[in-house]
């Protein structure tokens, strides 16, 4: 058994990335804030595990390619990076909104 050296214990397989209908990805028009959210997360999420796959095969010696792991992982940062900023975005509005006076 190979250990997985960004989560110990536990390999990741490409059968553990969520399932996703990519002919649902466009944004559909009047659809909530709430959804678009929770669809750009989960994006975020099977970035981060597209990473740890790659990273673990590289690992691992399963040929992945040093370069593909590396673009993997910066994609994953960016994406997580750009979702931190617009929920810091999002808590400010929210701040602001919050010490209005009616």
């Amino acid at each position: 058994m190979s250990i997985n050296a960004v989560n110990p214990g536990l390999p990741i397989r490409p059968s553990d990335f969520p399932q996703t209908d990519t002919s649902a990805k466009k944004p559909t028009p009047g659809g909530s804030f709430g959804e678009a959210l929770r669809e750009a997360v989960s994006e975020v999420d099977t970035l981060n595990l597209d990473a740890r796959y790659k990273v673990s095969s590289l690992v691992e010696g399963n040929g992945t390619d040093v370069h593909d792991a590396m673009i993997a992982v910066e994609k994953a940062d960016l994406s997580f990076q750009l979702m931190l900023q617009v929920r810091n975005k999002v808590v400010q509005a929210y701040q602001q909104i919050a010490g209005m006076q009616f």
